[in-house]
């Protein structure tokens, strides 16, 4: 009797022991999410449309800040060169941006299509977060200031100008005319149409002066 239930505890015991150790490794591993997300970064490498929506917010809040100085400049002069200043700006930034991202994350090589397509989205994730400004400005806060301003001075500009020139510049109020009767939908859909234009324009010859096929020697 003695020797028959003697097994009983050793067995017992030994399980015990493998749930206790069991229970340990899973701790150690809850209690360290650095492990989990270090995993996870290996298993899903960053995307270039993610990097580029990243570089493309920050384009598209430069936008915006510039794009105050629009409306403003028509009361200070000043502004408005601001804002013409800020514009040119804006493919030497695209530029600086594709850079960084070579630098950054490519390790010194980016070839002329990947270039191409990040360059691309980040001025197409610029356009959609200036179009959601635009949509707000013009439904809530302009209420036609800016497209009676525009006719305010071409009228004005008008008074000092030729017969034929008036005749053009007639003509081109009209079209700001036309302008004006769209929605505040219709014109953001607009204007985001344009930048997209813009982008894809700039892309081509900023990917031309970013690529990089061999990452330069630091010896020389």
């Amino acid at each position: 009797m003695r020797h028959g239930l003697n097994p009983a505890p050793q067995r017992g015991g030994g399980f015990a022991d493998k749930c206790a150790r069991l229970c340990g490794q899973v701790r150690a591993v809850v209690g360290h999410p650095d492990i989990n997300s270090k995993n996870m970064i290996t298993e899903r490498p960053i995307t270039l449309q993610e990097h580029a929506m990243r570089f493309g917010t920050y384009m598209g809040l430069f936008w915006i800040f510039k794009f105050v100085f629009l409306p403003a400049g028509f009361a200070v002069p000043f502004l408005q060169a601001l804002f013409i200043l800020l514009t040119c700006f804006v493919p030497v930034l695209g530029f600086i941006y594709t850079r960084r991202y070579r630098e950054l994350y490519c390790e010194g090589r980016l070839p002329f299509s990947r270039a191409f397509g990040f360059t691309l989205f980040m001025y197409l994730f610029a356009s959609l977060l200036t179009a959601a400004a635009h949509y707000v400005y013009f439904r809530f806060i302009d209420g036609g200031y800016l497209i009676n301003s525009y006719i305010e001075r071409l009228e004005m500009a008008k008074a000092a100008l030729s017969e034929d020139m008036a005749s053009s510049v007639d003509r081109l109020i009209e079209g700001i005319g036309v302008i004006s009767s769209l929605s505040p939908l219709e014109l953001t859909l607009q204007l985001l149409s344009q930048n997209f234009f813009y982008g894809l324009l700039l892309a081509f010859p900023t990917a031309l002066f970013a690529m990089r096929y061999k990452k330069k020697n630091s010896n020389n």
